[in-house]
């Protein structure tokens, strides 16, 4: 398994504040979601071409604990890193930190499976070697 952390920059945009004026709770799963897409990116993973080769990563379940909440214009990054959970499952550990100053607004543990063309979890080879495996 490797430590090493990917980062996405990004800012809050009005429509995905409530009427309390705070980025509405369901927005941070897509934060969350973007940087996952971008890091299997950054690993040389395409989520569509995943899905093409009938190897589905799916989530079965989101843990976020929420810290604070983000306004309208704020600078953020979200982290992600990858670590093993059993022989088949693994885990997305991310946090969401307010910029410039670093503050933590969310941390998140997003827990999924590769399923093969039948539906079944199966060590998919291609995210085995991102946990550092086979």
């Amino acid at each position: 398994m490797s430590d090493e952390v990917f980062s996405v920059e990004m800012e809050v945009r009005d429509y995905e504040c409530d009427l309390q004026g705070i980025v509405n709770n369901s927005v941070y799963q897509n934060y969350l979601e973007h940087a996952r897409h971008k890091f299997l990116l950054h690993k040389g993973l395409d989520f569509a071409a995943l899905t093409a080769a009938k190897i589905h990563l799916v989530v079965l379940k989101a843990e976020l604990e929420y810290k604070a909440s983000l306004t309208p214009g704020d600078l953020f990054t979200v982290s992600v890193r990858m670590e093993a959970e059993g022989r088949l499952k693994w885990a997305f550990v991310q946090e969401i930190r307010k910029q410039p100053e670093g503050k933590l607004m969310l941390k998140g543990r997003i827990t999924g499976v590769s399923l093969n063309e039948k539906g079944r979890p199966f060590q998919a080879p291609q995210v085995m070697e991102m946990l550092g495996g086979e």
